[in-house]
């Protein structure tokens, strides 16, 4: 037997609705006594609308340094990929948190040794409540994945190297 407590109001939820699309919210949660009505929903995402105006050329001049220096080049990519840009590298395109994944427990989006084409999503960058595809910027086989599930990354931070 359901108590009247327990009957979800429709014209409230309705009404959430309406609030939704008039305010251009995406999500509202109202609470009722033991009762919590939240309606969501989710917005089209226009992927790389950012991307033209990433600065994959500011990265470009400390790759040839790399280059001329090839005795420490061995031992130095791993200090490298942690600190900044590295040949190959995808940089990010903004702060944020970084996912692997698109959902807990999924599988990741690329691991190492998978070859990806252009355009492909490495990984999602959350940044405002918003989740933003970083696709891949040229095809090639992943080198290294520079970064953790969940970890902060700063702008520009090497994110993927794609050889």
């Amino acid at each position: 037997m359901a108590s009247k407590d327990n009957a979800v109001d429709r014209s409230l939820v309705r009404e959430l609705a309406d609030i939704l699309n008039d305010t251009d919210l995406t999500e509202i949660e109202v609470e009722q006594g033991t009762m919590r009505i939240r309606v969501s929903r989710q917005r089209e995402y226009l992927p790389n609308a950012y991307m033209p105006a990433m600065p994959q050329p500011q990265f470009a001049p400390p790759a040839p340094s790399a280059g001329a220096s090839a005795p420490p080049a061995p031992s130095a990519p791993a200090p490298a990929a942690a600190s900044g840009p590295e040949t190959g590298g995808v940089p990010s395109p903004m702060v944020g948190t970084v996912y692997l994944s698109p959902s807990p427990g999924a599988r990741a989006f690329v691991e190492v040794g998978q070859h990806v084409e252009e355009g492909a999503t490495l990984l999602i960058i959350e940044a405002m409540k918003t989740m933003n595809q970083i696709p891949a910027p040229r095809s090639g086989t992943v080198k290294k994945i520079c970064v953790e599930n969940a970890q902060p990354v700063e702008y520009g931070e090497t994110l993927v190297v794609i050889g």
